[in-house]
């Protein structure tokens, strides 16, 4: 039996839009049960996500091998649809390293980032989803540039709420231009950010994850337990909070101890009625086990 396991990632880490994410220990699993003469997936996850080809999972096989034999396949996920954890970057990664391994494992990582950037648009929930770690990344001429910084010994508090944001939604919200000066400043933390968390000096990093200048000030108003839990974050003294993807999730990185105490007081706000999560890092990205 064929297991292929993807684990959930966060991106935009703070000024990383499009370009920082992170792979977190919370796992879709797709499991090969057995040929079949036609396309059929087994999921958790109701009427509204499709069990034959429209499945994102198969169309991401075909497209990678069009000719594909179909399968009868089962997944399980403990990642939330549509809530900025990169449900539909696991998938797209499921799908096409299910065809790499029935047709012989032929295309290396760099072959199937590629195909997974075309099909996600930009690589930073993908590149994270393959590689695993904290991965920055960027796609310029249909070239995919992708780097794989030393594992951080971090933990992520992860707050999910109930409500959908639907990227289309989120992205929506965004302005088309900035000015100038906006976007120098945004690029100038960006830079630093990266130089921190490649250094691992948390005390540079965790504060400039909070000083995005490209997104989060857009999208406040939609994902309004951002500045929630930044606050109780903040009255509690750590520092880290951002808004994972295009939300509404919302992400601490911080200490195992640090971030226990938060969510304790997370738990307590009457107001929170999300899901919560303490997650370690996944230091590997895409799992391929043969039985």
């Amino acid at each position: 039996m064929l297991t292929i396991s993807v684990p959930a990632t966060s991106a935009n880490l703070g000024a990383g839009f499009d370009s920082i994410g992170l792979a977190l220990d919370m796992q879709l699993t797709l499991q090969v049960l057995q040929p079949s003469d036609h396309w059929q997936i087994d999921h958790p996850f109701g009427a509204d996500v499709p069990t034959d080809e429209r499945n994102l999972i198969i169309k991401s096989a075909l497209h990678l091998v069009p000719d594909l034999h179909p399968q009868h396949l089962q997944m399980d996920s403990k990642i939330p649809l549509a809530r900025g954890l990169g449900s539909s970057s696991t998938a797209i990664v499921a799908g096409l390293v299910l065809a790499n391994e029935l047709t012989g494992a032929q295309r290396t990582t760099a072959d199937l980032l590629e195909a997974a950037t075309t099909l996600e648009g930009h690589p930073d929930n993908v590149a994270p989803a393959l590689l695993g770690g904290l991965v920055v990344s960027t796609y310029l001429d249909e070239q995919v540039q992708a780097v794989k910084l030393a594992l951080p010994t971090l933990f992520a508090s992860v707050y999910v709420p109930n409500e959908e944001l639907l990227t289309s939604a989120s992205r929506a919200a965004l302005p088309k231009d900035l000015p100038f000066k906006q976007a120098i400043a945004g690029s100038s933390v960006g830079n630093t950010l990266v130089a921190a968390l490649a250094t691992q000096n948390w005390e540079v990093a965790f504060p400039l994850l909070e000083q995005d200048q490209f997104h989060e000030q857009y999208r406040a108003d939609l994902v309004p337990a951002l500045a929630h839990v930044r606050q109780i974050a903040h009255e509690l003294g750590i520092t880290g909070t951002y808004l994972s993807g295009a939300g509404p999730t919302v992400i601490t990185l911080g200490d195992y101890g640090q971030l226990a105490t938060l969510q304790q007081h997370l738990a307590a706000d009457a107001t929170l009625t999300g899901q919560l999560f303490l997650l370690p890092m996944d230091a590997t990205g895409v799992k391929v086990q043969k039985a």
